[in-house]
């Protein structure tokens, strides 16, 4: 059977491998597997979600409120912004679906980092649109409006914090990139993990509502999945100008989260205790991974996010080490794939994280 050429160009996206998996290989038992690979929240979601979430139930069997009134207005007022300039997506993913499809297409270029998330290429490769990357490991706005200037992409994706990386973007520099693009380019601002970069800089705080209403070219990305600990769940949001949005909801499918996703995140946006406090505790065991990679000689990207990506030694092999830690139960994510000699771990819990140092210490040395 024929299919669209354009999927020669693709590579099927490598999730971190499920508990369930790791227990059948390698014989471990699913209690003392631990998963550092997704950047899950590993305190969970708030206990009011879950309640929620109980209470609705009985709901299953009828679709969703297409409109996604209460959703759309506790993100409105969270960000100072009208309902017209959000869009729901399955996952933030499903929004960058809808802006590829919206915005580019054979005749079409993408410029984006050289290592990010791999969605962005694996879209675009859905259309066929030229992939135009960066050569710096982290995103460098020089470079990237150099290339710009030569390639006169159609879009262009920031990834800040970026994943797999950690870095962030300071807002100021994003501002001023963004005052030298062409309103017909499409910036998408992808802050999956702005929560935790805007707790501990403030520099690197991006503020949708600031850049809407100064960019009409701006399309800013944001998810339950990270910090609201809902990855389960599958909801994201996209905030743009009304133009925009109306645009992207010609290719929104109806109904398009479930029930249970959209009575979880409603709830989950309204306590913030819950979501500080993890952040809180993430900042607070990362310090633990910066004095360990000290510790072991190797560099550790300083990172806005809540995992951290360990680069390892000459001599050091980051799939030999990966395997290793999966068959002691412990998953982490190998960066081969991005061309990079290192290891991508969600700090976790303090016992998790407590394993994680023991278990990579007796790889190193193998």
């Amino acid at each position: 059977m024929r299919f669209n050429k354009s999927l020669d160009a693709i590579k099927t996206y490598e999730t971190g491998k499920p508990i369930e998996l790791v227990a059948r290989e390698y014989g471990v038992e699913p209690k003392d597997i631990i998963k550092l690979a997704s950047n899950e929240n590993p305190y969970g979601t708030s206990p009011k979600v879950s309640e929620a979430v109980k209470s609705v139930i009985h709901k299953m069997c009828l679709y969703p409120d297409d409109s996604m009134y209460a959703l759309k207005g506790g993100l409105a007022k969270k960000y100072g912004i009208s309902t017209d300039e959000i869009i729901i997506g399955s996952g933030s993913d499903q929004i960058i679906e809808f802006a590829v499809h919206a915005k580019l297409n054979a005749q079409t270029k993408v410029l984006m980092n050289s290592v990010t998330f791999a969605m962005y290429e694996i879209y675009a490769c859905h259309v066929g649109a030229q992939i135009v990357r960066t050569k710096t490991r982290e995103h460098d706005l020089e470079e990237f409006y150099q290339l710009y200037l030569e390639h006169k992409p159609a879009m262009i994706f920031l990834c800040t914090p970026n994943n797999p990386t950690g870095d962030a973007i300071d807002v100021e520099a994003l501002k001023a990139f963004l005052s030298k693009i062409d309103a017909e380019t499409m910036v998408v601002v992808d802050g999956a993990y702005m929560e935790y970069a805007a707790f501990k800089d403030e520099k690197k705080a991006v503020r949708p509502k600031e850049l809407i209403e100064s960019f009409s070219n701006v399309l800013y990305l944001g998810t339950f999945s990270k910090a609201y600990g809902l990855g389960g769940m599958r909801t994201g949001y996209g905030i743009a100008s009304k133009e925009v949005i109306s645009a992207l909801f010609k290719l929104r499918p109806p109904f398009n989260i479930t029930t249970l996703s959209l009575e979880a995140a409603t709830v989950a946006l309204e306590d913030e205790t819950f979501v500080n406090t993890s952040i809180q505790k993430n900042f607070e065991q990362m310090k633990r991974y910066e004095i360990f990679a000290k510790e072991q000689g190797i560099e550790i990207i300083e990172s806005y996010t809540n995992f951290v990506t360990l680069c390892l030694n000459e001599g050091q092999n980051s799939s030999d080490i990966s395997l290793s830690l999966l068959k002691k139960g412990m998953i982490v994510r190998d960066l081969k794939s991005y061309a990079l000699n290192a290891i991508r771990v969600t700090v976790g819990t303090e016992r998790e994280n407590d394993r994680f140092f023991d278990l990579f210490t007796a790889a190193a040395k193998n």
